[in-house]
């Protein structure tokens, strides 16, 4: 997802072709899904740029439940935001070194330049990251016909730190081709 080779965007010869009304109805929904990752993966990273600390962080957690709303609403599942807070907080509890860390980073942007610059760089990608990882973990549950009620965040939480890691690179890559775009 988001990031395709030169091989998986030429079909084979021997590549089965989609023509059913529910392979078309898979493949618009991987789409809306993969706009649905980017918009708030890109979000997300905006957020890591706000210069004021600990907003930054209130902010990315609205991110994170914008994106569980709309991918409840995606698969039809009834979105509540208590539940959400709570999901998303033992998610994120999984990667204490790492909420530890974007604490610190965000709260070194009261020094000025050296904080700030280190905050620019850092928290973006970290922000970004975990809303890969958030959107990969309800997609994951909610494929399997699963709920917000019966989401176990603690059975989830080494698929989650996996996610996390491969969205370090999903994130910078979206902000480099992101600002390759707008140059």
């Amino acid at each position: 997802m988001l990031h395709k080779t030169e091989e998986s965007q030429t079909a084979s010869p021997a590549a089965p072709v989609c023509t059913t009304e529910k392979c078309t109805d898979a493949v618009a929904r991987a789409e809306r899904l993969d706009k649905i990752a980017r918009n708030h993966i890109l979000a997300s990273s905006g957020v890591g740029l706000v210069p004021i600390p600990i907003v930054d962080i209130a902010g990315v957690m609205g991110v994170h439940l914008d994106l569980i709303k709309k991918l409840s609403t995606e698969y039809g599942v009834p979105f509540d935001k208590s539940l959400g807070k709570s999901i998303l907080t033992s998610l994120l509890s999984g990667l204490f070194p790492v909420a530890i860390a974007g604490t610190v980073m965000s709260l070194l942007k009261f020094v000025p330049v050296i904080g700030q610059t280190a905050g620019a760089v850092t928290l973006p990608v970290l922000f970004g990251a975990s809303t890969y990882a958030v959107h990969k973990v309800f997609v994951l549950h909610y494929e399997a016909g699963g709920t917000l009620l019966d989401l176990n965040p603690a059975k989830m939480k080494q698929y989650f730190s996996e996610q996390f890691l491969a969205g370090k690179s999903v994130a910078a890559n979206l902000r480099e081709g992101t600002a390759k775009n707008s140059a």
